[in-house]
């Protein structure tokens, strides 16, 4: 018996990394998991079907049931078919674990629009699409008056969250995808949908040469950038288990918290209106009674 026994799953990106340890997971936990990829590179070209088949392959392994889907997370269409194969194949849906994306880095006084298009496609039009066909089904049934208990799991990023030196596309689709979860969250919860997102720090293509610190562990240790060590986190999300909806959790090796947001800070109230020599000194006051942020990371 698992968390997930029952439960229907469609997670995307699931042909390698944070995504293939969410299904394998999903699955080890009794979901019937519908594996999403389109087995493109770290950059988005390419493609392909043989990575989501062979994690399909590894589900059926273990005994589990999953089918492989190749649909565009950002296509309207397609994704309306692969939500439409869940519910064919498997009965219902529950969870959908929004993780496809790759990276287009470059610094932005660099970047081109076309650099900045595909990330705001395939990370944020790509997390809106498959919730937003979710929600059209779990809407229609709890309108029938049936029980939902569906799950939204979001990938953002510590990008997203403080930022990132060279990733400014990336940082502003995941830091919008946090907004987003916030805004789902609102929406949602009176048809029964949680939703959530995490922030995780693995180990997989798209952080290769990223960070300095990403160096296999020796023998016997604990291996903190392993992807799999997000992915319980993600399961007990997308599990009727989950109680709290609209948060962003950080994960890596086995540490979690929860993200605070933005917040309001200490406020400076005059009375009046401001005259603009009066803000500077209003302006400095708020930031030092208020919590700094977090440093930009590769910020020197």
């Amino acid at each position: 018996m698992g968390i997930c026994d029952g439960r229907v799953a469609i997670i995307t990106g699931a042909g390698r990394g944070l995504g293939r340890s969410h299904a394998l997971a999903f699955a080890s936990e009794g979901a019937r998991v519908v594996v999403n990829d389109l087995g493109v590179e770290r950059d988005g070209s390419g493609g392909g079907s043989v990575p989501a088949h062979e994690v399909v392959e590894e589900i059926r392994g273990m005994g589990g049931e999953a089918i492989a889907n190749g649909a565009d997370v950002a296509d309207w269409d397609q994704v309306g078919a692969m939500v439409q194969q869940a519910v064919d194949t498997f009965g219902g849906l529950d969870t959908v674990v929004c993780n496809a994306g790759f990276l287009r880095d470059r610094m932005l006084a660099n970047m081109s629009v076309d650099e900045w298009d595909a990330i705001m496609r395939v990370h944020l039009r790509g997390h809106f699409v498959p919730a937003r066909h979710a929600i059209a089904y779990w809407r229609d049934q709890a309108k029938a008056g049936k029980e939902v208990v569906g799950r939204v799991v979001n990938t953002s990023s510590g990008a997203g969250l403080l930022g990132s030196i060279g990733q400014g596309n990336y940082v502003a689709a995941k830091a919008g995808i946090a907004a987003l979860t916030i805004q789902q969250a609102a929406e949602w919860g009176r048809y029964g949908v949680m939703s959530n997102a995490i922030a995780p720090d693995a180990r997989t293509r798209m952080t290769e040469g990223v960070f300095a610190d990403m160096v296999e562990p020796g023998a016997g240790e604990f291996d903190i950038k392993d992807p799999a060590n997000a992915s319980p986190v993600v399961v007990w999300l997308g599990s009727g288990h989950c109680d709290v909806s609209g948060r962003v959790f950080e994960i890596v090796g086995g540490r979690l918290n929860v993200c605070d947001g933005w917040q309001h800070g200490h406020v400076v109230d005059i009375g009046r209106r401001y005259e603009p020599a009066e803000v500077g000194q209003a302006v400095h006051e708020s930031i030092a009674k208020s919590p700094a942020p977090g440093p930009v990371y590769g910020a020197q």
